[in-house]
């Protein structure tokens, strides 16, 4: 078992560690396969087929699979280095240090959001976009949309997902307005972006889109929501994944939204295996 920490306490080495095996990754090609696999399988509302990875029950278990099949390809890399979670709710700005020089680099320049400093911007010569859906080889971002300013969410709205005590509720999608994983996730109908989305949104550039994992802190951030996954757990013992059984006939979502034994793709293992993680890791909180 081995444990994520918090970004902000990785030391130089650690910080250096973690870079050297993404970018061997991008190196043999497997991280493009990654970039790939996520926007496969983000299916929205409004298209037909399996809901597996987004506006549906199974976001949760489903970033977890991936999130540990990303370390597992760092592990082969090199078996000390971890995913770190980024507390979008404590490191709130573009000055916070994952935003450095020696870990992720900074925003985009103006214009073009090319991002120009760090081990992930294109002109070093170790980071082209190709596992993509939006132009361009080199990797964008906005921090906070200066244009028009955006928030990281606060404490205060993730202790307002945690609170909740059912995991999800019909009609299992974007629109629905109660249950954690919803809240979470962060459509909230009428009610903006929230958590999970709006930091997608903050960050911007790569991050706005279905090829979101092209920027590293991709994987910082879904840890993060892994890990409050982990504390809503823990504050709600008593509750479990929903739907449990496999949706009725009649049910326009039936096929469309993983119950609890259903097969999640590409993996073929049931959102049950995903429930618990501590025989595989642990937080530093």
């Amino acid at each position: 078992m081995y444990t994520r920490k918090n970004q902000r306490a990785l030391s130089g080495a650690e910080k250096k560690r973690f870079v050297d095996a993404v970018l061997e990754l991008k190196r043999r090609g497997e991280y493009d396969e990654f970039v790939r696999v996520h926007a496969r399988y983000y299916v929205s509302d409004m298209e037909d087929g399996v809901r597996a990875g987004h506006m549906a029950p199974s976001f949760l278990p489903w970033h977890r699979r991936f999130l540990l099949e990303f370390e597992r390809a760092l592990q082969r890399v090199d078996p000390q280095v971890s995913v770190a979670y980024w507390d979008w709710t404590a490191d709130r700005t573009p000055a916070a240090a994952l935003w450095g020089e020696d870990f992720l680099g900074g925003t985009g320049r103006s214009g073009d959001r090319q991002v120009m400093t760090g081990p992930f911007a294109y002109r070093n010569g170790g980071w082209t976009i190709r596992g993509k859906v939006t132009e361009g080889n080199y990797l964008t971002r906005d921090l906070g949309r200066p244009s028009d300013p955006v928030a990281l969410p606060t404490g205060d709205e993730v202790a307002g997902a945690v609170s909740e005590t059912v995991y999800d509720a019909p009609p299992w999608d974007s629109t629905v307005t109660t249950g954690f994983r919803n809240r979470l996730e962060g459509w909230l109908p009428g009610r903006g972006e929230r958590n999970h989305n709006r930091v997608h949104r903050w960050v911007g550039g790569h991050m706005l889109g279905a090829d979101s994992p092209n920027d590293p802190v991709f994987w910082l951030h879904h840890a993060f929501v892994d890990l409050l996954w982990d504390r809503w757990q823990r504050k709600h013992p008593s509750a479990s994944y929903l739907p449990r059984t496999v949706l009725g006939p009649g049910d326009p979502q039936r096929g469309r939204v993983l119950s609890l034994e259903e097969p999640m793709p590409p993996w073929d293992v049931p959102p049950s295996s995903l429930l618990d993680h501590r025989s595989l890791y642990r937080y530093d909180t």
